[in-house]
């Protein structure tokens, strides 16, 4: 029972997850390792708020977090670098959200013709935790994270949003597993059928655990690049894209549109792999959406057709990439 509305008052719930698996590394776009995950999580929270108040909402909540990482060699696999480290970390946590009451129902923002709520506010949040021995923990560790978006409608046909995020754990030799991210995106409806787009997001890291990976291509968004292409410690990448929405609805199962984008991004520093940067790497292409009415969480099928403009010899001049988002 989550805070399903603003002026909800409490809330409560769990999680469990259970699994072993091979988990790949990846350099260059192919796999260079793997190694066994055996991993086990568990959440339990309540929370609680005083609704909808003056425009805004305040919401704490408060629960315990049970999560064990356990790695070993795939046999007759190479691990492709150093085998990461278990951990056992059990911690309560305290969490505030704040919410302003600044929605707005609209058509064809992240979605296909289906009635999106964006909020043209301010959101934040933060959770802090403490993980020690005594709870069941293999070491002490301080747990942190925090978010903050806001959106602003620039003039009637134009608006702008900024997302930022930052978590991680504090041990006793200081930051580890520190991730900062943050976009920016811009929205310029063009004509009736026709919005222009533009993302520019980043990431970057500190000690980040030997099981991840910090990745760019394909799948990550550089689309005319091997999926997984680029590895390092930080990341950025630039998305510039034309939207034409179609109003074609065949068999009332799919919401039609087309994109013609750019994108320019890399990497900087060595993965875990030990794999490096190759520098600055930029595309165009052409893209179809396909926007499902049938689906509950508006997904929309992306089917594109990318041609790099950098790259070596192991790069093929087209790359022809299909995937399902959650928007545009």
């Amino acid at each position: 029972r989550p805070f399903y509305a603003l002026d909800t008052r409490k809330a409560l719930g769990g999680y469990v997850f259970d699994s072993i698996r091979n988990d790949p590394r990846y350099a260059y776009g192919n796999q260079v390792g793997e190694f066994e995950n055996d991993e086990q999580f568990a959440e339990l929270y309540g929370g609680w708020s005083a609704g909808l108040q003056n425009g805004w909402v305040r919401r704490w909540t408060a629960g315990v977090t049970y999560h064990r990482n356990r790695f070993a060699p795939v046999p007759d696999e190479s691990l492709g670098g150093p085998l990461p480290e278990d951990r056992e970390l059990a911690y309560p946590w305290v969490g505030f959200d704040l919410v302003q009451d600044m929605y707005q129902e609209r058509t064809n923002q992240d979605q296909i013709e289906r009635t999106e709520d964006v909020l043209l506010g301010f959101r934040a949040g933060a959770r802090l935790g403490y993980a020690a021995e005594a709870f069941g923990s293999d070491r002490d560790a301080l747990m942190f994270s925090a978010y903050a978006q806001d959106g602003w409608d620039l003039n009637p046909k134009s608006s702008f949003f900024v997302t930022g995020t930052v978590s991680g754990r504090v041990e006793s030799d200081g930051l580890r597993n520190g991730m900062l991210s943050a976009e920016a995106r811009y929205y310029l409806t063009t004509s009736e059928r026709t919005k222009f787009f533009a993302t520019i997001n980043g990431m970057t890291t500190e000690k980040l655990d030997a099981d991840r990976q910090v990745l760019l291509g394909g799948e990550e968004g550089l689309r005319g690049y091997p999926l997984r292409y680029q590895a390092g410690t930080s990341r950025a990448l630039l998305t510039l894209e034309e939207r034409y929405y179609t109003g074609w609805y065949p068999f009332r199962l799919f919401h039609v549109a087309g994109a013609a984008f750019f994108d320019m991004g890399r990497t900087w520093g060595t993965d875990v792999t030990g794999a490096t940067s190759d520098g600055l790497l930029k595309d165009v292409g052409i893209g179809l959406r396909l926007g499902s009415s049938r689906s509950a969480f508006g997904n929309v099928i992306h089917i594109d057709l990318a041609f790099p403009l950098d790259g070596g010899d192991d790069v093929d001049s087209v790359q022809f990439v299909v995937e399902t988002k959650v928007r545009f």
